[in-house]
């Protein structure tokens, strides 16, 4: 590990570590605020457009952390990120802060602070609400339990990638428990959609009638209108993978079984998002769950 002496950090740099949908949207987000980004990716290729937009294009994660104000992890599940900040350890020194964005569950955010602390970094549990648009625009919410002496030094990363930022806790793990909750909302509503439209079909309903029926009233969401657009133009560009869907669904089980809850809807969910992911949907928008619905032969088709 770099020594605070050797490497200076930089208030108004950050490092991104994990380039995928939400990390690149959330880099974008941060070059357009004016922050010096410097961005790594386990695949380079991933990572590599960036530079277009003003960011570095580090080689390797402990290029990318050398001398940033704040480190901000955007990967898949805790195993990624803890590779990530193995990848990075030489480039990171004392004092800097961890902004750690990803959605892993409380007992990995647990297992993260502590490495964290082991680094001597200063760890924020921050999963973001939202997905592809809203990370693009930097209009997510973000939810940070951590030290709130770390607030001046994210304050603007977390204005540049985020509408709004709930300050829940002073303790890592907070932030992630409200995460859950939040997740098991839209998890539920995106199977809530997929059922609508899976029931119109089967009984020979006009979908749009539906939604036309829907529009205006008090049940009505943008959230039904998006994604039944995203089924009825076949067009299925994940802002929310079913793998990540299915991936934050279990998450949401393992917390619900050790806190003695059913969840008898999320259980339904899950099943749905793993019949999806079986039949080839696995990389596509999480309302691919349509599809665990429809007759095998007309899902085939």
């Amino acid at each position: 590990m770099t020594s605070a002496a050797d490497a200076v950090p930089q208030r108004s740099s950050v490092a991104v570590l994990g380039t995928g949908i939400m990390g690149s949207a959330m880099a974008r987000s941060l070059l357009r605020a004016g922050l010096n980004v410097r961005v790594w990716n386990r695949t380079h290729a991933k990572a590599a457009p960036l530079a277009a937009d003003g960011a570095t294009v580090a080689d390797t994660a402990a290029e990318a952390v050398r001398g940033a104000g704040v480190v901000l992890t955007a990967l898949n599940d805790s195993t990624a990120v803890a590779a990530a900040l193995t990848a990075a350890s030489e480039g990171l020194h004392r004092g800097q802060v961890l902004l750690q964005t990803s959605t892993v569950g409380s007992e990995a955010t647990a297992e993260l602070a502590q490495r964290a602390a082991d680094l001597g970094l200063v760890y924020l549990d921050a999963p973001v609400a939202g997905t592809k648009q809203p990370a693009e625009q930097g209009m997510l919410t973000v939810f940070v339990s951590g030290p709130s002496a770390a607030r001046v030094a994210t304050e603007p990363v977390l204005d540049a990638i985020g509408q709004r930022t709930v300050w829940v806790a002073e303790e890592p793990g907070a932030a992630s428990r409200l995460k859950l909750v939040v997740n098991t909302w839209v998890i539920n509503m995106v199977g809530g959609v997929a059922e609508c439209l899976n029931l119109a079909e089967g009984l020979g309903v006009d979908p749009q009638m539906f939604l036309d029926v829907m529009k205006g009233g008090p049940l009505d969401t943008a959230y039904l209108h998006g994604k039944s657009a995203a089924v009825l133009s076949d067009d299925l560009t994940p802002s929310f993978a079913v793998t990540t869907a299915l991936k934050d669904t279990r998450l949401i089980l393992e917390a619900a079984g050790h806190a003695g809850v059913r969840l008898d809807l999320t259980e339904a969910s899950a099943a749905r998002f793993e019949r999806a992911q079986a039949a080839g949907h696995g990389d596509e928008d999480m309302i691919a769950t349509y599809y665990a619905g429809r007759p095998p032969e007309k899902d085939a088709g």
